[in-house]
């Protein structure tokens, strides 16, 4: 295994990233946001007999006075077919290469679960158990996705389909989206809950030329009056929900269950394979987790975190 640090190229690494529908903390855009927010961030591809066969991402952080942890989330993201202990030679490479002075720690949360990887690290110990996500597979048909939802959800969804909602698409310029931020800042201070910084939202949505092909924002009114919208950021043959927010007519109207569905479309057609509806928490927001797991999607757990 040969791990290189430098001289990556952007465009290559979106290609790679993208086909692989790698995880939004391993985009190239996200780095760059990071970076521009003042946190570090190293970018390592390995290569296996001249062939690249993973992409890592790390963002660095000092502890204390002394000690630098590097965590490569959701990474790294394989290029290849490689087995589990191939798996390990790439990241005890990773580890030993990584380039800070010592003392550092390497920290991965590989983006896959323990039953399909049957991950067992020679050279690793797990530190963290992984978190759980709603997956959804926008390879599927539309029938496919529709019966395997909730029945409750999905009659949700035939009601919002006929309680005469408009759903729009809201352009990524910043003034068109701001209300959608000022609404997210709002519900965060009301419910005590935390998330990437706004303006990390707004620095990753502008950090490619289009931003329309970055982030995908829709909004539902009802009788002209704006009542439910959700962003999705989008990475490749990926995208992530990023932020939701619904007024009381809103949830009464089931706009986002409408939403959802309308958002599932849009992305297929413009060739996200997997949409990722993020941590489900059962007992801080019992809610918004139901909604995540009656909406189809695979409901996964992550392998955890190894160092």
């Amino acid at each position: 295994m040969k791990v290189i640090w430098d001289g990556h190229d952007p465009h290559a690494w979106d290609l790679a990233h993208g086909q692989a529908a790698g995880a939004l903390q391993q985009d190239w855009a996200y780095g760059e946001t990071m970076m521009a927010l003042g946190v570090a961030c190293l970018r390592a591809r390995v290569e296996r007999d001249g062939q690249t066969v993973a992409l890592a991402q790390f963002s660095a952080r000092r502890v204390g006075l002394v000690a630098t942890v590097a965590l490569c989330a959701h990474g790294p993201v394989w290029l290849q077919p490689l087995t589990p202990r191939d798996k390990a030679q790439v990241l005890v490479a990773l580890k030993r290469q990584l380039p800070l002075w010592r003392p550092r720690f390497a920290l991965f949360s590989p983006d896959e679960t323990l039953a399909t990887s049957a991950l067992r690290w020679p050279g690793m110990t797990r530190v963290v158990t992984g978190e759980s996500t709603v997956m959804i597979n926008l390879e599927h048909s539309d029938a496919q996705l529709r019966a395997a939802m909730d029945p409750r959800w999905r009659n949700r969804l035939v009601a919002a389909e006929g309680a005469g909602l408009q759903v729009q698409r809201v352009g990524a310029n910043p003034a068109q989206y701001a209300w959608l931020m000022e609404e997210e800042l709002q519900q965060r201070l009301a419910r005590g809950f935390a998330g990437l910084p706004l303006g990390w939202i707004h620095q990753y949505i502008h950090a490619r030329k289009h931003v329309s092909k970055t982030a995908l924002i829709l909004r539902a009114d009802a009788a002209g009056e704006r009542v439910a919208a959700m962003m999705f950021l989008i990475h490749g043959q990926a995208a992530t929900y990023q932020v939701g927010w619904s007024n009381d007519a809103g949830r009464d109207l089931n706009a986002h269950n409408l939403i959802l569905w309308q958002a599932i479309q849009d992305l297929r057609q413009r060739g996200v394979r997997r949409l990722d509806l993020g941590g489900v928490n059962t007992q801080r927001s019992a809610g918004l987790a139901r909604f995540k797991m009656g909406s189809g999607g695979e409901v996964i757990t992550l392998c955890g975190t190894y160092m």
